[in-house]
């Protein structure tokens, strides 16, 4: 059969197999086995194992758990909540202050976490109920949330990204390089179409969250700064040739746990 006409058919077969509500695993695996035993015979699924297996057997897959890990000790704290508390106070004067403070949140709890489900979670039930406390209409909080949660499958440390990486084997520290300018660019143009939208339509609600001092806005920082410390350190240990992104990441991960773990105990302290 030709190529392009099979290829065709396993595409066509794995939609309308997803579309009919199994799980994406079990659908795969119905799919990769029904094409096996349509071709190869009964035979072909003993070699089902051994490809498991053998491409389970990578070191480059231990970045995820490691970095799945960062994600959940960080989203277990109230350090995604500190993130946005010190971006609305540093910008609760800029004209849609809530919006770029979310913007912000996500794409820093991005670079920590590597999922945008995460991201969307940690940010979202922060951010879009205390913008539609302070009159944002229910579209512009949503928004601003699904459009910063989507940098987490961007900015690195990029889960997807690792996957696509050993699935292609494609470097994974180069996929983390190219995924930084354009991250970084799609926050500043969201930041500045935000800015822009409320600026134009004139809306005197959105021009201020609230009112901090100085000593308010200083105060929050030493909750934040050791997230950020993380997230340039292993930024820095992957571009900077120190460690390989699966030894960067255990490290991440053991450094997120105790960060973590310090800072639930000083909420629970008296």
């Amino acid at each position: 059969m030709d190529p392009l006409l099979l290829g065709a058919i396993v595409a066509i077969a794995t939609i309308l197999v997803l579309f009919s509500g199994v799980s994406v695993a079990i659908g795969l695996l119905i799919v990769s086995a029904g094409f096996l035993l349509i071709f190869d015979g009964a035979r072909s699924l003993e070699l089902m194992p051994e490809l498991l297996f053998g491409k389970l057997d990578n070191f480059a897959l231990l970045s995820i758990p490691m970095f799945i890990i960062m994600g959940s000790s960080i989203a277990s704290t109230r350090a995604g909540a500190d993130l946005y508390e010190a971006l609305e106070r540093w910008l609760t004067r800029v004209p849609g202050g809530l919006v770029i403070s979310n913007l912000g949140a996500c794409a820093l709890f991005a670079a920590m976490s590597g999922s945008s489900p995460a991201t969307c979670a940690a940010i979202g039930k922060m951010g879009i109920p205390e913008m539609r406390k302070r009159g944002y209409p229910d579209g512009v909080a949503a928004g601003s949330i699904a459009a910063g949660g989507t940098l987490g499958i961007l900015i690195p440390p990029s889960v997807t990204m690792i996957v696509y990486g050993i699935a292609t084997e494609t470097s994974i520290g180069r996929l983390f390089l190219a995924g930084v300018i354009p991250g970084l660019l799609l926050v500043v143009l969201f930041m500045a179409w935000s800015l822009y939208s409320t600026w134009k339509s004139g809306d005197a609600s959105r021009l201020g969250a609230g009112s901090y001092s100085w000593a308010e806005r200083f105060e929050i920082l030493p909750r934040v700064l050791p997230f950020l410390a993380i997230i340039l350190g292993v930024l820095y240990a992957m571009y900077g040739g120190i460690a390989t992104p699966s030894e960067t990441a255990a490290v991440g991960a053991l450094l997120c746990l105790l960060i973590g773990h310090d800072h639930l105990q000083a909420l629970e302290s008296p």
